[in-house]
């Protein structure tokens, strides 16, 4: 024990502080894109990413059914060049009302 009744050591009960980990632009980044089960899904969600990354490759993107057919996973990877970058693609899948969620 430290002067004045206090313990050195840190609460194991509370969870350390981590900070993410730093990511050095640019660099491949992989995507998961999960939402409903649509006809147009994959080809909205390639457009968003065109839009935010020009150089993606469509014929690399894959598309994943669930199980019982109800949703879908859209999975690719881009080359992200900065946080903003990923922000506002992650913004705009998430404006469509089509995506449920971004991985």
């Amino acid at each position: 024990m430290s002067k004045g009744g206090q313990n050195s050591f840190r609460d194991l009960r509370q969870p350390a502080e981590q900070e993410a980990p730093k990511i050095s632009f640019p660099c491949p980044y992989p995507l998961k894109v999960v939402g409903d089960a649509t006809e147009d899904f994959p080809a909205r969600v390639c457009q968003v990413i065109v839009r935010h990354a020009p150089d993606f490759d469509e014929t690399t993107m894959q598309v994943i059914d669930s199980r019982n057919g109800r949703f879908q996973s859209v999975r690719v990877t881009i080359t992200a060049t900065g946080e903003q970058q990923l922000k506002q693609l992650f913004d705009e899948l998430k404006a469509t009302g089509l995506v449920h969620m971004v991985v």
